[in-house]
C-alpha cells in the first residue's frame, strides 16, 4: 500500500521565498509564476513535511489521504 497526500498552498500567507519547493525531493511542488509555488502532482508526494516544517509564512499544509494498492 502506499500512501498519498493532499498538498495545499494558502496562498493569502504565501509570500513566494520558494524555501518549499527547493526542499522538495519529490518536486511535488515546483517554482509557478512569479516564483510562487505551484503543486504539479500530489501522488509523488511522501509526506516527508520539509515543505510544512522549513515555511516560514505557515502557508503549505501536506494531509494525507486514503491510502492505494501500488498494484493498480
Amino acid at each position: 500500500m502506499k500512501k498519498l497526500f493532499n498538498v495545499k498552498i494558502d496562498y493569502e500567507s504565501c509570500k513566494s521565498c520558494g524555501i518549499c519547493y527547493w526542499v522538495c525531493p519529490t518536486h511535488t511542488i515546483v517554482e509557478g509564476l512569479l516564483k510562487s509555488p505551484k503543486v504539479v502532482d500530489e501522488d509523488k508526494c511522501i509526506g516527508c513535511m520539509q515543505c510544512v516544517n522549513l515555511c516560514p509564512d505557515f502557508a503549505v499544509e501536506v494531509v494525507q489521504r486514503e491510502m492505494v494498492s501500488e498494484n493498480g
